[in-house]
Formats: structure tokens, sequence, C-alpha cells
């Protein structure tokens, strides 16, 4: 596989899912908060199956901190083998992107080069702009991933693990691009995605439009019995 079909199908999986119905609402001027993440400071582990596959796997950690910064809260996404690939750290009280790490070709965290930081609707209708630059799977190499995210702010119900759940849609444009600065040369990839965010929940379901990528969330696991699963 390409390193480009690669880092879209991570991207994909931009957002996850955390947090249950007990849990806290997030206290944020957001008009969609409450479809966001739970604030919970213990580490939540979210399964996320390709429904359209069936093998394909997805953990997601997330957990809420305060400090210096203010509270905010992390989104880490990991492979079915508990490989770390990236993180997405966002700002409870506008719900923006504070700074987004990626794991590199040589396995080390980077921070990449935020340029536009939204990527969840403060209203409805309106179009929100993720821009994020890193360095590539192959030397000389940069990526330029966008994500343009836009809803109407219509609830509705949608099942969540057997349960029916008021929830709201969101559509994305994806653009990924692998350019080298010095050759001048570059690889874009466009496409489209509908994303499914659930009351009390966050993220439970995302498709592209041929649902040829379809995952669901599926089970919601504690840290210790996840350490277990990745482990054994």
């Amino acid at each position: 596989m390409k390193p480009i079909h690669i880092l879209f199908s991570l991207i994909l999986f931009l957002i996850c899912a955390c947090g249950a119905n007990e849990k806290a609402e997030v206290n944020s001027k957001n008009s969609f908060a409450k479809y966001f993440y739970p604030v919970d400071t213990v580490p939540k582990i979210y399964l996320y199956r390709d429904v359209a596959n069936g093998l394909d796997e997805k953990f997601h950690r997330i957990y809420a901190i305060s400090d210096s910064k203010g509270q905010h809260l992390v989104v880490e996404m990991y492979t079915s083998t508990g490989r770390l690939t990236e993180a997405y750290n966002y700002n409870i009280d506008s719900l923006d992107l504070m700074d987004h790490m990626v794991v590199d070709r040589n396995g080390e965290k980077k921070q990449t080069e935020l340029f536009k930081n939204k990527l969840f609707p403060m209203k409805s209708n309106e179009e929100v702009w993720f821009a994020s630059r890193f360095p590539g799977f192959l030397d000389s190499t940069l990526i330029l991933s966008e994500i343009k995210r836009k809803t109407d702010g219509v609830e509705i119900t949608h099942n969540v693990m057997g349960k029916e759940v008021p929830c709201i849609i969101m559509s994305d444009h994806v653009r990924l691009s692998n350019f080298n600065p010095f050759a001048k040369k570059d690889n874009i990839i466009e496409t489209e995605s509908i994303n499914y965010f659930a009351e009390g929940y966050g993220l439970v379901e995302w498709h592209t439009k041929n649902k040829k990528a379809h995952y669901k969330l599926e089970r919601i696991f504690s840290q210790e019995e996840w350490l277990k699963i990745i482990t054994r």
C-alpha cells in the first residue's frame, strides 16, 4: 500500500468517541458541545470495527487534562496492535484544536504545523477547516492534511451499540497532499466522508460515501481491559 493511502486511512479516523452518558456534559461555548466527548480524566478506549470488511479494528484513547493552558481533551489513535499513530488535543471551551501530533516514519512523536485548527462546527451550516503539515513517509516529502467539515445541525436518532441515541451528522471533504518541495511534485487524494456524532459519546460511526470504509463503535474498554487485549 502506498504511504499516502496509509495516511489517508488514518485521517479518516480523525475523531473518536469517548465517555458515556453518565459523564458530565462538556462545559463549552460551542452549541454542539453535547455531541462532543464527555470530559473525564479517566482514560476510556473505544473499539471501532470496519463493518465493510469485518477484520480491521481501530482503538481510540480519550482523556481530559487540566493544566496551565486550561481544560483540554486528548484523543489518541492506535492500530489494532496498540501502535500509536496520531493524537489530537482539543480546547474544551471552544472545541478548537490546540495541537496535532503524528508518529513519523522513525516511530517518533512529532508535533505538526497546525495552519487551521477548527474541526468541530459551532453552529449549523458553518464550514470549519483543519489543515496540518508534517514530514511524509519518504525522505524530502511533506504531507498536508486538510478537512473541511459542515453540519446542518438537525438532530436524528441513531443506533449506538444497541441503544437509540440523539445524534447529528457532519460531512467532511478530505484532501491529502503528499509533495516534494524540492522536486515540486505532488500526489493528491480527495474524498468525502459522513460522520455520526452521538450525544454523550462523540463520534460513533463514519464512512466514505461509497461505504468501502465504514467504521462503527463496537465496544468501550477501560484502560486495564485494553492493555490486556493488546499485550496477550
